[in-house]
């Protein structure tokens, strides 16, 4: 249990952190430029209209149901993970797509513990047959309006044409005539969820009532113009749900009220007379035990419904939710006070909640729903809210972010959400978009931040350049070793062998929306920041001014070791409890390098080695670690061997 007479790793974050305020002076948040707004019109914007007159579907209604599903994009006629195509989402199982699950996937233990055998199951075998049946709207919206199904795929005014005939037909289908009043529509807008339960059913139309609220407005892809949708206040006949005879959703999830969660449960379950021998995931008893500072992003590399055989599965691995692509259903699986297997880092499993999102990294589907995005954010409001995480990025971090424990498991940690992942447009959700602070040309801290629909790095997603992924937008920039172009990326020294430069999987050289980083320097239009050891170097404007708290080498150190974990020191650990190795990944922090201070924690381990949680208890010494973002993952220094440097100020002399 954790020793009382120790402060709490909250009450060292909240230390550390009025520390920091204190030395931060009064600074205004700097203005950001942003181009003029182009008027609404365009491709796009007449499409909707025309097939609104055409279907007699209020307009209002339309735009709002095409937003929560793509933000009025057609994404070049590439599928989403469900399958669905254009900017109505129309689904076809034929492009329905299959691939391994991530979790078995190289060499990543998804539990990452030292003291317990490795953890690396084989998937349950892939099914032999076509994933499980979903909804096909793109053939029934073929046969209303009589375009081709390729003609739907990729012509953006036939696709939004299809999805106001599937509209008409769901209203008529109800008994409802063509009303001009969008609240006749609540039905049939959840209908279009393809939802098969009730509460998912009205979280998308809720939804879609609370877009049409907002009035957003928005520049379409591929030269579709502007499309904005007029703000108005509808209060929905929600009672027309009930005709929809949709099922009962699975209660006893942990979800807010009224997002439509299920409760689909991980097994915790003995396999054997041995007791260490079970399986899926931890008891624990968070946050009483151990506070939660970590809500981790993943997404699946599969579909939903293999997604959720495996984790059914007691001889797999875990995560506490799941949230389906096409609609934004959340499925909880491990209660957020248990601890789950998901990060491949124990130190980061005991103290996160695992978010799964139906897609994939690179291969398949490309991109991802705003209804999914949307119920995700409003999940890790609620999840940060409860439990106190804060809502940055050195605490909603990706499974790309987490680090490895011990030099031999850096290159098989996982690399999702990977760079197509929206973090720009996630924080908007969870309301704290990212904002400059301070003189950019001065700055010595950055959060970084490209534009993610003109930021088309250009990767590859198979094993050579010959297999380009899709161009697309991405969150994430590659670091080189000099100011120019053609200059290499910066180098991983831990990863061997590395990927190829610009593989998608190759996060030796790059960073991610939203965190941050120390100037190290700058030439021109380009700027360089201290990244593993070294100088990392993009092109400007890709990042906003920052200011707040930066680690240093103490005066007098010739080098800092790193780590992948917060551990406690040996004499922290009760008798009967084997001390765990304090590992030092090889990179070292040198004097005159400095990476911005994400939190102060002290040394836990929670030691739960049998399926009888009798014996499970928090370790906690009196060593103090930092959070810094050393690379593109995040790591951790002991304290006694650095120092906090408001970033303004310059490095100590001698450090």
């Amino acid at each position: 249990m954790p020793q009382p007479s120790q402060p709490s790793a909250r009450s060292v974050r909240r230390t550390a952190l009025a520390a920091a305020a204190a030395l931060l002076p009064a600074l205004a948040v700097a203005p950001q430029a942003r181009a003029a707004e182009p008027a609404p019109g365009g491709p796009r914007a007449a499409a909707f209209t025309a097939a609104a007159a055409e279907y007699r579907v209020p307009l209002q209604v339309l735009l709002g149901v095409s937003y929560l599903e793509t933000r009025w994009d057609a994404h070049g006629g590439a599928p989403s993970t469900d399958a669905g195509y254009g900017p109505m989402h129309l689904t076809d199982a034929r492009g329905a797509l299959a691939a391994l699950p991530h979790h078995g996937e190289g060499g990543e233990d998804a539990r990452g513990k030292d003291d317990a055998p490795l953890l690396r199951p084989a998937p349950p075998e892939a099914p032999t047959d076509d994933p499980a049946p979903r909804p096909e709207t793109l053939p029934e919206a073929a046969r209303l309006t009589g375009a081709a199904p390729e003609q739907l795929r990729s012509d953006p005014a036939a696709n939004i044409r299809g999805g106001a005939a599937l509209l008409a037909a769901h209203q008529a289908a109800l008994g409802e005539g063509a009303s001009t009043d969008p609240a006749a529509w609540y039905a049939a807008v959840a209908r279009y969820s393809g939802a098969d339960d009730e509460a998912t059913a009205r979280r998308f139309a809720d939804e879609v009532f609370e877009v049409i609220a907002e009035g957003p407005a928005r520049q379409t892809d591929a030269d579709g113009g502007r499309v904005a949708l007029t703000a108005a206040r509808i209060a929905p006949r929600t009672d027309q749900l009930a005709r929809l005879h949709l099922r009962p959703t699975a209660d006893g999830a942990d979800c807010p009220a009224g997002l439509g969660c299920e409760w689909i449960p991980a097994p915790y379950q003995q396999l054997s007379d041995d007791p260490g021998d079970y399986g899926n995931h931890d008891l624990s008893d968070r946050p009483f035990n151990q506070k939660i500072d970590y809500i981790v992003v993943h997404d699946t590399e599969t579909l939903y419904d293999p997604t959720l055989k495996l984790v059914q599965d007691p001889t797999y691995v875990s995560w506490h939710y799941t949230i389906r692509s096409a609609d934004g259903h959340v499925a909880n699986h491990v209660n957020p006070k248990d601890a789950a297997w998901h990060a491949g880092n124990w130190y980061v499993n005991a103290k996160s909640v695992g978010i799964e999102h139906e897609g994939f990294l690179a291969q398949g589907g490309q991109w991802y729903t705003e209804a999914m995005y949307r119920n995700s954010a409003r999940l890790v409001r609620y999840l940060a809210d409860k439990y106190d995480v804060p809502l940055d990025r050195a605490h909603v971090v990706g499974h790309d972010d987490v680090p490895g424990t011990t030099a031999g498991s850096i290159p098989g940690m996982h690399q999702d959400p990977g760079p197509y992942w929206d973090w720009d447009h996630y924080f908007e959700l969870l309301g704290h978009p990212f904002h400059g602070v301070g003189d950019p040309r001065t700055a010595a801290l950055v959060t970084i931040d490209p534009d993610y629909d003109a930021n088309t790095e250009p990767y590859y997603c198979g094993d050579t350049p010959a297999d380009p992924c899709p161009v697309h937008g991405s969150a994430s920039i590659t670091l080189r070793t000099a100011p120019r172009e053609d200059a290499p990326p910066v180098t991983d020294i831990g990863i061997r062998p590395a990927p190829g430069d610009w593989s998608v999987y190759n996060h030796a050289a790059r960073v991610s929306t939203g965190q941050q980083y120390a100037v190290a320097d700058r030439s021109g239009d380009w700027t360089a920041i201290w990244y593993l050891g070294q100088k990392g170097w993009f092109r400007n404007p890709a990042a906003l001014p920052a200011v707040g708290l930066t680690v240093v080498a103490k005066p007098g150190r010739s080098s800092v070791p790193v780590y992948g974990r917060a551990y406690p020191e040996a004499g922290a650990y009760p008798a009967g409890i084997k001390p765990q190795a304090v590992s030092p990944l090889p990179y070292q922090l040198l004097p005159g390098q400095r990476y911005s201070f994400g939190g102060a924690v002290h040394g836990e381990y929670y030691y739960s080695n049998t399926f009888d949680p009798a014996s499970h208890t928090v370790v906690r010494g009196t060593d103090v670690y930092y959070q810094v973002q050393f690379g593109q993952r995040f790591m951790f220094v002991n304290a006694a061997d650095v120092q906090l440097v408001p970033s303004w100020t310059p490095v100590p002399t001698g450090s």
